[in-house]
């Protein structure tokens, strides 16, 4: 593998990385603060794709598409959390499991009736449509930088949010302790319908990105779901300095596998969590 080849599947890496944190993120906050196992936050990607599609269609504006697809997909985190997620806090993980596979089937179902199972995309907008060069025969996308730059801003918001922020002081006291941050006077329950629908926000804005980048197909979210899982137990359940290390690591493991590995590419990221629960049960940065 030559220096250019190699340099362009480390930026691959990293971007991909970085798209599964901003999704990986929602899922292990909303586990780690509410307990949470929500096997539909893959369908909040999905979902982020179509709007995306669907407001460039309706509006031609990729600015306006995005701002329009992270609220609506905001305000469905705090619907579904007051209607669905509040009943499940004290129940057991099997209710949790049964309720969202069940969410899942609801919005491929909404996703079929609404936009039809045939593949959509959307173009990158002129302003990003360009390449820089790497060496004199290599060029890379704009638009997979400004995606990792995007990225990497809100994961340095997020992380300000949860350690800098009176808000994320009692994320982080909630996690630890709900009973006593009621002891305290906190509204516990709105505390709880914030970190969803932020959640679902986070996935949401993945695939709004990602529109531009691959075609937007039914079941989308499921496969991305999976590697979320793994950056989560990679990381530590609750850890979002553990999600990010993590998705970082499956995103560049992944596709160096793919290049150099193609019959095992599959597979490698499996074999790269086994080894790390063999070192370290609870993942790399157990809450």
């Amino acid at each position: 593998m030559d220096f250019a080849i190699f340099l362009v599947q480390l930026l691959n890496g990293l971007q991909y990385g970085l798209l599964l944190f901003l999704i990986a993120s929602g899922l292990t906050l909303v586990f780690g603060v509410m307990g949470i196992l929500n096997l539909a936050h893959g369908s909040m990607y999905m979902i982020g794709a179509y709007l995306m599609w669907y407001f460039v269609q309706l509006t031609d504006s990729f600015v306006l598409a995005a701002l329009l697809s992270a609220v609506i997909a905001l305000l469905l985190g705090v619907v579904i959390e007051k209607t669905l997620i509040n009943r499940l806090y004290r129940r057991n993980h099997l209710d949790q499991v049964l309720l969202t596979i069940g969410m899942i089937f609801v919005f491929n179902a909404m996703q079929s009736l609404l936009w039809g199972d045939d593949p959509l995309g959307v173009a990158v907008p002129g302003w990003l449509s360009g390449s820089i060069s790497l060496t004199e025969l290599v060029e890379y996308p704009v638009y997979r930088i400004f995606v990792a730059l995007l990225c990497l801003l809100l994961a340095a918001g997020l992380y300000l949010v949860i350690n800098r922020t009176r808000l994320g002081m009692l994320v982080r006291a909630g996690e630890s302790n709900r009973e006593m941050v009621e002891c305290l006077g906190i509204d516990i329950n709105r505390l709880y319908t914030i970190v969803f629908g932020a959640g679902v926000m986070l996935a949401a804005l993945a695939g709004v990105v990602s529109a531009p980048m691959a075609s937007i197909v039914p079941g989308m979210g499921e496969h991305v779901l999976i590697s979320c899982f793994v950056v989560v137990v990679i990381g530590g359940m609750g850890s979002i300095k553990g999600a990010f290390v993590a998705a970082l690591m499956v995103g560049i493991v992944d596709t160096f596998a793919a290049v150099l590995l193609p019959q095992l590419s599959s597979m490698i990221v499996y074999i790269l969590m086994a080894v790390i629960l063999i070192i370290k049960p609870q993942g790399l940065f157990s809450s």
